[in-house]
């Protein structure tokens, strides 16, 4: 018998009974990112269940509640030195629950379960075209590009999505009128929802906000923990105001930040081909597999 096939079953056994972390002891910190990604989980099917009960306030709520911790997690991660592929796959999974059914969910049952299977399949195109984005951005993460174009995202990030695409909601709250009695309106929101699926898809730049975090000048510190602590009290005092407001202040940044891309590309020197000596042997490179970039 050859000898070689015990070891290889004896390995394979271990390996199955091997524990998800490598090391016995793991380090608190790597559990606190983790910790912050299964809080906005909970939020996101928190939201899930108040939009069922038709408590949309509640679930509303929930929804931006769990984009600020969207947006906490992975600064911690860094902070802390606690990155992890286990966490990158998590916080995948999380913001397709909390950004993409959630927000399907609340905009269905709030005012286009009226239109039936039409407005189920607005919802579902929405749901996903926001896994189809996550989708994108991971296989994207590992391309080599210009430092300047970090700060844009390709196409609207889905957290960004899943506040904007309850625009009408927010109307309506604020008292412009019913919208949800009113067929044509309620097509006007159905087609805002498609709308908002196809930029998450699309390869639009918005700006992502990412080199703004790096490095502030000193006289901009104060400024910036007035206009912080501003805007968390209005959305306190004026939920449905204030979030009207900055959806149309982030709508309106779309083409000023597709302008500015384009003109930063247009000033962007290509490198010139190399040489190719036609008596050196071609070498040919296998291409992976569908990767889009990000």
């Amino acid at each position: 018998m050859d000898p070689i096939l015990p070891r290889l079953e004896r390995e394979t056994r271990r390996r199955r009974r091997s524990p998800m972390f490598h090391h016995q002891r793991v380090p608190v910190r790597m559990l606190v990112p983790n910790f912050f990604t299964l809080l906005g989980l909970c939020a996101g099917l928190t939201s899930i269940r108040m939009s069922i009960e038709g408590r949309y306030e509640l679930a509303l709520a929930a929804i931006v509640f769990a984009a600020m911790l969207d947006g906490i997690d992975g600064r911690v991660a860094r902070l802390l030195k606690a990155s992890s592929r286990f966490g990158a796959e998590l916080d995948s999974l999380a913001d397709f629950v909390n950004f993409g059914v959630a927000p399907a969910f609340l905009i269905f049952t709030w005012g286009l379960g009226d239109l039936k299977s039409l407005g189920w399949i607005c919802v579902m195109i929405f749901a996903l075209a926001s896994a189809l984005r996550l989708a994108r951005f991971n296989v994207a993460l590992d391309d080599d590009k210009p430092k300047w174009q970090t700060a844009y995202f390709s196409g609207m990030p889905t957290p960004a999505a899943a506040i904007v695409v309850l625009l009408p909601v927010y109307i309506e709250h604020v008292g412009f009128g019913a919208i949800r009695s009113t067929p044509l309106m309620l097509d006007l929101v159905l087609i805002y929802t498609l709308a908002i699926a196809f930029l998450m898809v699309s390869t639009i730049p918005t700006f992502s906000g990412k080199l703004l975090g790096e490095r502030i000048s000193r006289e901009y510190v104060l400024p910036m923990f007035m206009f912080a602590i501003g805007f968390v009290a209005l959305l306190v005092t004026y939920p449905f105001g204030t979030l009207t407001g900055a959806c149309l202040v982030y709508l309106a940044t779309i083409p000023i930040s597709w302008r500015r891309y384009s003109q930063m590309l247009a000033a962007t020197p290509v490198p010139a081909p190399a040489e190719e000596n036609p008596s050196a042997p071609r070498r040919v490179v296998a291409i992976r597999g569908n990767e889009p970039p990000r």
